[in-house]
């Protein structure tokens, strides 16, 4: 048995963020096939959701680059690589110090995920928490009502490319801790960072699943630099062409633009679907 595994964001989604109606043919192919497939992604479930309703993902799903696995059939997380108050309180610092809003996510209950914040400055950072709060509903509270014993699943925050660079480089010296970042979806001029435990990755979080399915092997598709770790785990890995060049050189290959549906079209001929 063959697992795929997804990552979304300039993958199995196009620029506008949806599945569009080929990919989705395909997915419905594959479902009737038999074969098995999922998702590993930066985002969190409740962001998501919206776009993977209604096109049979059954199986357990990656989130937050493997902080957490989602079980759909139960509900419920499982496999939870949570911060502590000690390496929270360090981002914290290091955010608010470069003028950055940090966004705090915690885990409570098997279902629940809640963003803490300090007061918001930047038009940017007042539209993550609308995103969050009124679209995806995440309950938003004050950063200092956060709990003394909250999960803490990652801290992210948005703003110029030079202070998000600066959290980079302290988030680097710390043991514990790895962090991301790219460019806003709200501009261009702005950059995105997510933080999170090191123990969590997307390659630890296949093995999970591949364990959790019983997968023998294991096929995978990313194009960004939280997919390296899911690359070096994976049996195939492919990604498109408006991945990144670090992420193709360590592909199988590399396949069809993300906004040409690169992905569905190579599954029809990997898996002898009808074109």
């Amino acid at each position: 048995m063959e697992l795929v595994v997804f990552d979304l964001d300039g993958t199995l989604l196009n620029s506008e963020s949806v599945i569009s109606t080929y990919t989705r043919e395909t997915l419905d192919m594959l479902t009737d096939r038999g074969v098995a497939y999922t998702v590993a992604t930066g985002r969190t479930l409740h962001a998501s959701r919206d776009v993977l309703d209604g096109h049979g993902f059954a199986l357990p799903q990656a989130y937050k680059n493997g902080v957490v696995i989602w079980h759909p059939d139960h509900r419920r997380y499982s496999h939870r690589n949570i911060l502590t108050t000690g390496e929270l309180a360090a981002v914290v610092s290091a955010c608010m110090t470069e003028g950055l809003a940090p966004f705090v996510f915690t885990l409570e209950g098997d279902t629940d995920l809640n963003v803490y914040h300090p007061p918001l400055k930047s038009a940017a950072e007042k539209h993550v928490v609308m995103e969050y709060s009124v679209r995806r509903g995440i309950a938003a509270h004050p950063l200092a009502e956060i709990p003394a014993d909250a999960e803490i699943s990652n801290i992210s925050a948005i703003g110029d490319k030079a202070l998000i660079k600066a959290v980079i480089g302290f988030v680097k010296e710390q043991p514990h801790l790895v962090a991301y970042s790219g460019v806003a979806v709200e501009s261009k001029d702005l950059y995105w960072l997510d933080v999170h435990h090191s123990d969590a990755s997307k390659g630890g979080a296949i093995q999970t699943l591949k364990q959790l399915v019983g997968a023998e092997r294991v096929v995978c598709f990313g194009d960004s630099d939280n997919d390296a770790s899911m690359f070096a785990a994976a049996d195939e890995s492919y990604a498109p062409e408006n991945a990144k060049s670090t992420i193709k050189s360590l592909a199988t290959a590399v396949i069809g633009h993300h906004d040409q549906d690169g992905i569905a079209r190579f599954l029809r001929e990997r898996f002898s679907l009808p074109g």
